[in-house]
């Protein structure tokens, strides 16, 4: 399910840690990349939302999955980020650390992405009334909320 509908996305990148060997950088990569893309993946749950059920304002929501940023790139990331009005989008930044994810069981993994996603949208719904955008956030919400029950 890969198109231009779709009201989320995902994208994720791993923080540059010189200590890490090439060999660690791809495990620590390629373990997280399962849990947002792989047979239980949440990006293929979160691409059942059509943009168009929620208004025209806004046709995507990126959520960015920083996974063990440093220090630097933590300095630099926002809670969300300013809205694109050219291409009606926003990116929606994700913090992810060994205490909160990497510590976990598989369980709470997944209970940490879904959590993290739904407190987001609070952010998102602030965005929206702000600039008065057409998005119908309570509704997306509620679709998002039973999709990841």
């Amino acid at each position: 399910m890969n198109n231009d509908k779709n009201i989320f996305g995902c994208f994720f990148k791993v923080g540059f840690d010189p200590s890490l060997t090439e060999h660690d950088f791809s495990n620590l990569a390629n373990t997280f990349k399962g849990y947002i893309w792989g047979e239980k993946g949440i990006c293929d749950t979160l691409k059942k939302l059509n943009n168009e059920n929620y208004g025209k304002d806004l046709k995507l929501a990126l959520f960015q999955f920083n996974v063990k940023p440093t220090a630097i790139e933590l300095q630099r990331l926002k809670e969300i980020e300013p809205y694109r009005a050219k291409e009606k989008a926003i990116g929606i930044p994700i913090i992810v650390t060994d205490e909160n994810f990497f510590s976990k069981s598989e369980e709470g993994r997944y209970s940490f992405l879904k959590q993290s996603i739904l407190q987001k949208l609070d952010l998102l719904a602030e965005v929206v009334k702000k600039r008065k955008l057409d998005t119908k956030m309570d509704l997306l919400k509620a679709d998002l909320e039973k999709l990841l029950s």
